[in-house]
């Protein structure tokens, strides 16, 4: 009998991670459970990695991201005393944790796949290898460009996420980079992309920021996800504009829970979100990070319960410095 739960489990576990995220999404009962992951500096192992997932998986979690990062140029004085940039690698990649994900815990992994810092052949090898450890689902991103200069060499690198996903495209149709055709694998890539309820950075306006958001669904986008927000009501917005103009894909938004008192400033700033003045005024009140850890716990469970309340097919959290926070919300809503 223990040979045959196990067989079962076995099967299960492997029925689950063949099915694509935007499968999963549609096929859970209730609001769908999921997080992403920064991976460990190097240096260190996955065990970290494993530690968020055990603390994360009692919630069910449909599908884990891996967020994918670039190497970074640092200045070094050379023998001679002038400074030389040096290209350092400073964290592992996403493919190897996504295959270590799935094999251990049956879940499907999603590594983020983007374009500055990658070329497009660091790219194409990456999906052989995605491909043949049976990582078939991804998140395209553009990527940090403060590390980058603007003017990148375009034959080498993508400048921009829908540019990467035409190569996703090609590549899920048999076709390589130097338009060499190969046999179509069994199963191709679906991917989902990012979008922005208040508008990406350098959107000249709101209209523009929608436009190719559509762009990304029309061109093959299974589902988009969205930048952290902490006001309900520009989501709902974001969403009944794309829903008027035909795009009727989950868009599931992201919960970034606040932690420390300095993201009142941080967050603005690099992610270009507002924080509402309750919560803001509430997080001023905190004489400490733990203070201000409870503030950002409860904001989250009320915003969360009121996304599940409107139907949202899932719940996607940023665990990055807030693995704890989130298993204390998904602890109360889920």
């Amino acid at each position: 009998m223990r040979i045959e739960a196990c067989v079962r489990m076995f099967e299960h576990k492997i029925q689950t991670i063949s099915m694509k995220v935007i499968d999963l999404i549609k096929e859970s009962r209730t609001t769908a459970f999921s997080f992403e992951i920064l991976p460990p500096l190097k240096g260190h192992n996955i065990t970290n990695v494993y530690k968020v997932i055990d603390r994360l998986r009692e919630f069910d979690p449909k599908y884990i991201n891996i967020t994918s990062h670039h190497s970074e140029y640092v200045e070094k004085v050379a023998p001679n005393g002038y400074l030389r940039k040096v290209n350092v690698r400073k964290r592992p990649g996403s493919v190897a944790i996504a295959s270590a994900i799935q094999n251990r815990y049956g879940i499907t992994a999603v590594p983020h796949v983007i374009c500055k810092g990658f070329t497009k052949e660091e790219t194409e090898y990456a999906l052989i290898d995605l491909n043949f450890l049976g990582v078939c689902d991804l998140l395209l991103l553009r990527g940090d460009v403060k590390s980058f200069d603007a003017g990148q060499n375009a034959e080498l690198y993508h400048e921009h996420a829908t540019d990467l996903q035409q190569q996703i495209n090609r590549f899920n149709q048999g076709i390589a980079l130097d338009d060499s055709v190969f046999d179509r694998f069994e199963t191709p890539f679906s991917y989902g992309m990012a979008c922005y309820p208040e508008k990406h950075e350098e959107a000249p306006n709101m209209e523009s920021d929608i436009y190719y958001a559509k762009e990304k669904v029309k061109n093959g986008a299974d589902y988009l996800v969205t930048q952290m927000f902490f006001d309900n009501a520009k989501y709902y917005a974001f969403v009944e504009r794309m829903r008027s103009d035909g795009i009727n894909v989950p868009i599931i938004p992201g919960i970034k829970p606040i932690v420390f008192r300095n993201q009142l400033t941080v967050l603005p700033k690099v992610f270009r979100t507002d924080i509402p003045e309750p919560l803001a005024s509430e997080v001023r009140k905190c004489r400490t990070d733990d203070e201000v850890r409870a503030v950002g716990i409860e904001w989250s469970i009320r915003q969360c319960r009121d996304l599940i309340s409107h139907g949202v097919p899932s719940l996607h959290f940023y665990t990055y410095l807030a693995s704890e926070s989130v298993y204390q919300i998904a602890k109360a809503v889920y």
